[in-house]
């Protein structure tokens, strides 16, 4: 089905908002054909059926299944799809050698069965290849370091293989926060009904604490709407659980925030930690989504000491506003300042660095483990209440 988003108020990466889920009678084929023992079977792990959820609903337009050698390869030399659309991060089906070699000659339709053997969807294998794992470390998380999360899904959970090809999809997962959920089309229609022309993005892995809250509302200050729109697919396993997140979320936004300008909506992505990268990645998403602004601050998406502070912000001067489109608002880091007694930033406040208190994810985790609870100037009650009660 076309999308019609002549309305809305920015158009889809690479002009189009693809679809790919499988009407009814392609589905009733592809199960025929798997009941039938007639195609091979793929089992996707956690994260590749996200990627092929985000390829179906349109988040990853104008992919329309997992990137082929041509698109592959510049993404990780130039941080482009071969059409020369800006892309940042390869969307790949690695799989073991044996597993590609089995597919056969020509153009093979192999189904796509989820992490559960539950069949998800099938995807026509148009190329395959050896991909080189220490390349693409280091062009992609600019480390070969396997203590980064996604060096190491890299060098050790993917397989040797590339294959690529276009995708069908049977239908959306089941969405772990349902009231909290909404595809790309959905959220577009959502905001044009609203009347919203300029909505700014927020991407977060943890709970919003003060600063995050300074900044979200000086975006708010100039669009028309805010979308928190928190990743919930795989992070690392000392990120503080979703479910967690969540209640933080829905406690600050209820009480803190303008309901009427605000949307809370999930991102079924996983993480992959690639620094200004991802940053890139994120604010593609967000603008297929429908926002015309991204957030990006300090360390976005980061790892460890993997990255520059601001190195997420630099990357988008390599490509022109046009391409992009998606215009991204740059933040300096924010804290406390004791001799203001507010939040502020390097822009805003002239007090010595004695005065201020600064507070990262990181952080928090830190003070959890250790039974501590968050200081109330730099994380509201209410959150820090739900973050006290985690075992």
């Amino acid at each position: 089905m076309t999308y019609d988003y002549s309305r809305d108020a920015i158009a889809p990466h690479g002009g189009v908002l693809v679809d790919r889920f499988a009407d009814q009678a392609t589905r009733e084929d592809l199960v025929r054909r798997v009941d039938a023992a007639d195609l091979p079977e793929i089992r996707l792990d956690v994260r590749q059926l996200s990627d092929l959820e985000l390829i179906a609903n349109g988040a990853l337009s104008p992919l329309d299944g997992f990137m082929g050698r041509g698109d592959y390869e510049r993404v990780v030399a130039e941080g482009r799809l071969a059409s020369g659309v800006p892309w940042t991060i390869p969307i790949t089906l690695a799989v073991r050698a044996d597993v590609a070699d089995d597919l056969g000659p020509g153009e093979p339709t192999v189904a796509l069965r989820a992490p559960d053997g539950q069949l998800a969807g099938a995807m026509t294998v148009t190329e395959r290849w050896t991909f080189d794992k220490e390349r693409e470390a280091s062009q992609v998380y600019g480390t070969t370091d396997r203590g980064h999360p996604g060096v190491s899904y890299l060098m050790t959970e993917a397989g040797e293989r590339l294959i690529g090809g276009p995708i069908l999809m049977l239908g959306p997962t089941a969405p772990a926060f349902p009231r909290h959920h909404a595809d790309p089309r959905a959220l577009r229609k959502l905001f044009r009904d609203r009347g919203w022309r300029r909505i700014v993005a927020f991407q977060t892995r943890n709970p919003i604490h003060r600063a995050h809250e300074f900044i979200t509302k000086t975006a708010l200050e100039m669009c028309d709407g805010l979308l928190v729109h928190p990743l919930v697919g795989v992070t690392k396993e000392d990120d503080i659980p979703a479910a967690t997140r969540m209640a933080c979320y829905e406690a600050l936004l209820g009480s803190y925030y303008p309901t009427a300008r605000v949307v809370l909506s999930t991102l079924p992505a996983a993480m992959r930690y690639a620094g200004p990268k991802e940053a890139v990645l994120h604010a593609i998403l967000r603008k297929n989504y429908g926002c015309t602004h991204f957030i990006v601050g300090r360390d976005h998406a980061g790892f460890a000491n993997t990255y520059g502070t601001y190195d997420a912000q630099k990357i988008f001067d390599r490509y022109s506003p046009e391409e992009i489109d998606i215009t991204p608002l740059r933040f300096e880091h924010s804290f406390y300042c004791r001799r203001c007694a507010a939040m502020a930033t390097g822009k805003t406040c002239p007090h010595d660095v004695a005065h201020h208190l600064a507070l990262s994810g990181t952080r928090v985790r830190e003070l959890l483990r250790a039974g501590e609870r968050p200081p109330p100037e730099l994380t509201r009650p209410e959150v820090a209440d739900i973050l006290a009660s985690l075992p």
